[in-house]
């Protein structure tokens, strides 16, 4: 047995002693040095990652160029990002939205700024009572007609919505807040032999008149009676003395809410409640001679259907980059025109010279005779009339664009027409 053992370490000393000779011939090939430093802070790094994984969770993590503040779960978070759409960083950043959930702007809001803003609402529970239908879910909408529009219960303009929060769970069976629908019924006017399709909640006859503000004067009739209870599908029959009378439906135009909200990022929206036309009928007193209406006088205007008001939220925070068109100068009605400008022409990059598509971080052809900086001047140094930083602050390179705004094109205003037609300025 002792001379087997004798064999086999002579046998593992010749093996150590070639592997020794291969690593010293490795070390001495001259890219050995920077291998064995690239491995060594991939393995440090993983070690950090892990380490950090393990006593404080996985954050959110995303790379790119643009920066994004998310506000979620009662808290905030900035990550950087190279998605394109709000919903595909979302995804990236594998954030489970929930039944009902609301996000602000909406998923398919490009991104294309720092200090984009992504709000996400979280669903709560609502119960909508419907005469004797109950409805019951999760939503995060802003007015008691999105929450039932996400609920996918219809409401008409004329019917009223009202929210109550839930003070005893137990007697009201929710835990929410309850939304109590007060349904308007259908109902059919005709005006002297013109018929339209209304709604109301009426009670009487005389009520929807009053309602729908028609007057009956001395000669005018109405059947059913004034004092007639209204009922669902019912016809009303109004008619005037005289001859040559004419109806008219007309659309009435959604009107438009506009709300300022800091929490979103300048340039952007969310629509909060969604809005709908109504319908009005005109009637009018003809004189006709000859075939052709010679006079024509408004005698009734009846609104058949309430247009719904859009409600839509529009983003005011000029946090970072964009906060400082204010030191600038630039007139906060001009936002908006100095903004498309140089999204267009920079995206927002101090830093970038003509033909880059990225954003250095430090510069690197300030010099070039081409455009450079926020609004691509041509070339970048001539911003140097504006202060000595010219290269890299925003604020002295935004100065300079202002001042070329005014004096090349009176205004903002003017400059972005003209980018919208030539595509340059």
């Amino acid at each position: 047995m002792r001379p087997k053992l004798n064999y086999l370490k002579q046998r593992i000393g010749v093996h150590q002693r070639r592997h020794i000779r291969r690593l010293k011939a490795a070390s001495r090939h001259p890219f050995a040095a920077p291998v064995l430093v690239f491995a060594v802070l991939v393995l440090t790094s993983l070690t950090v990652f892990a380490l950090v994984s393990h006593f404080y969770g996985s954050p959110l993590v995303a790379t790119g160029n643009d920066i994004v503040i998310i506000s979620y779960d009662n808290g905030t978070q900035t990550v950087p990002s190279h998605e394109r759409t709000v919903g595909a960083l979302l995804t990236k950043l594998k954030l489970k939205l929930n039944p009902g959930d609301v996000v602000e702007p909406a998923a398919n809001t490009p991104i294309h700024q720092d200090d984009f803003r992504i709000n996400v609402y979280r669903a709560s529970p609502v119960k909508i009572v419907d005469a004797n239908a109950v409805t019951v879910g999760f939503s995060a909408a802003a007015t008691p007609r999105s929450i039932a529009a996400q609920e996918g219960v219809k409401t008409y303009a004329e019917d009223a919505l009202s929210t109550q929060p839930v003070d005893n769970f137990l007697a009201q069976q929710a835990i929410g807040s309850v939304i109590t629908i007060d349904r308007s019924v259908p109902i059919t006017l005709n005006v002297n032999g013109f018929p339209a399709d209304t709604r109301t909640r009426a009670k009487t006859v005389g009520d929807f008149l009053k309602e729908k503000n028609i007057v009956l004067g001395k000669t005018g009739q109405v059947s059913p009676s004034l004092d007639s209870p209204l009922a669902s599908g019912e016809t009303i029959n109004v008619t005037r003395d005289g001859t040559g009378i004419q109806s008219i439906a007309e659309t009435i135009p959604m009107p438009v809410q506009i709300i300022q909200d800091n929490s979103l990022a300048y340039g952007t929206s969310a629509i909060r409640q969604t809005g709908s036309d109504g319908q009005k009928v005109q009637t009018y007193r003809i004189l006709v001679q000859n075939g052709q209406i010679v006079s024509k006088d408004l005698i009734q205007e009846v609104v058949t259907s309430e247009p719904v008001t859009e409600i839509v939220a529009q983003g005011t925070n000029l946090s970072g980059i964009k906060g400082d068109m204010a030191l600038a100068g630039i007139t906060p009605g001009d936002y908006q025109y100095a903004d498309y400008i140089i999204s267009h022409e920079s995206g927002w990059c101090p830093t970038k010279a003509q033909g880059e598509h990225y954003c250095p971080v430090v510069p690197d052809n300030q010099y070039t005779p081409n455009g450079y900086g926020l609004c691509q001047a041509t070339p970048g140094y001539k911003m140097q009339t504006a202060g000595a930083d010219w290269a890299t602050n925003p604020v002295t390179q935004l100065m300079w664009c202002n001042g070329y705004a005014l004096a090349h094109y009176g205004s903002w205003y003017a400059a972005y027409n003209h980018w919208l037609s030539y595509h340059w300025w």
